[in-house]
């Protein structure tokens, strides 16, 4: 057993209660006739309430609170040595990603928007996987580093929001933070770990920057990290909203798409990866499946805890006591009346 906690344990402060119930309880007064000549009178004998269904109605409550609280046993997994993949995402946050040329339903969306459920829905069929996301546009910046933590990553990729950066396509930049990222994962130093893979989603051609595209894809061939490069949205015009200087919509327009097919695909195929063309629904679906193919690897980071929800327990065991308390309170009324 590694441990445990309560997921929900604002539920416990309704502890403090208890304490004060008793205590009203037992300055409760006890009115009172005043009758002549009372020795005349028969007076039934008044039998207390046994101390026992009082117990068992406050341990009921604790047991009912504290179950509340949803406590949880934490474990290790079986096999600890956890098996599965270093990934980095890198993401165009240009402000070609505004352009509203994807289709959900009868709604129309912009790549961003398309790109995120995708992406979200990636993270939860990798749960042994430690995933980070780079973001680019002008320049290119860690928006999360690898993680086992993907309940975490899923909240982070979605606030993501174009204009964070300054406008532009650094793709070399980004695939040189992405290799930082990944290096920092690396086992020991100087040693290379298969199952490292880099995917790129862009929607645009390489116009910033510090590093040659080309040149980044080499240092990523040397390191064997293959990437996967992903160009997002149709070419020739797409229409894309106007914005004035708050930031509020006013209209669209007809701007030019132009996608560097010629230098995704160089990219994927000098490190080993694959080019997907993101007008296609299935086309990140076929890049991860591709990536399934690869040898997976041992990580010797601590894997995440297993949690066991006990709130059962405790329900059951509360209303086993409960019952208990109301049980003996009837025998008591019974005793009493029969007197």
């Amino acid at each position: 057993m590694a441990g445990w906690r309560f997921d929900d344990p604002a539920w416990l402060a309704l502890l403090l209660l208890l304490p004060l119930v008793a205590l009203l309880r037992r300055r409760k007064g006890v009115p009172a006739i005043v009758v002549p000549e009372a020795q005349n009178w028969h007076v039934p004998r008044v039998t207390p309430l046994p101390w026992w269904p009082i117990a068992c109605a406050y341990l009921g409550l604790t047991m009912l609170i504290v179950g509340l609280a949803r406590p949880q046993v934490l474990t290790m997994p079986e096999d600890q040595n956890m098996r599965g993949y270093d990934f980095i995402i890198a993401i165009d946050l240009s402000t070609s990603m505004y352009a509203e040329d994807f289709q959900r339903g009868a709604t129309v969306t912009n790549r961003l928007q398309a790109v995120k459920p995708i992406i979200s829905a990636f993270i939860n069929e990798r749960p042994s996987d430690r995933i980070g996301v780079v973001v680019f546009a002008g320049r290119a910046y860690t928006f999360a580093p690898l993680t086992f933590d993907h309940d975490w990553l899923r909240k982070q990729t979605a606030r993501l929001s174009i204009g964070l950066i300054e406008d532009g396509t650094a793709i070399g930049d980004a695939i040189a933070v992405s290799l930082t990222r990944l290096r920092e994962g690396w086992k020991d130093d100087g040693e290379l770990r298969e199952g490292s893979f880099i995917v790129l989603l862009t929607d645009g051609s390489s116009n910033k920057g510090s590093i040659d595209p080309r040149q980044a894809a080499g240092l990523a061939a040397a390191d064997s990290v293959a990437i996967y490069t992903i160009g997002a949205g149709a070419e020739g015009m797409v229409t894309t909203p106007i914005f004035d200087y708050a930031g509020n919509r006013i209209g669209t327009e007809q701007r030019e798409s132009r996608i560097d097919t010629l230098l995704l695909d160089d990219i994927a195929s000098s490190t080993g990866g694959l080019f997907f063309r993101a007008t296609d629904e299935n086309a990140i679906k076929e890049a991860f499946e591709s990536i399934d193919q690869a040898e997976k690897t041992t990580f010797d980071a601590a894997p995440p805890l297993v949690s066991h929800e006990l709130f059962v327990l405790f329900a059951l065991v509360g209303t086993a006591t409960f019952a208990a308390a109301a049980y003996g309170a009837g025998i008591h009324t019974q005793v009493g009346e029969r007197a």
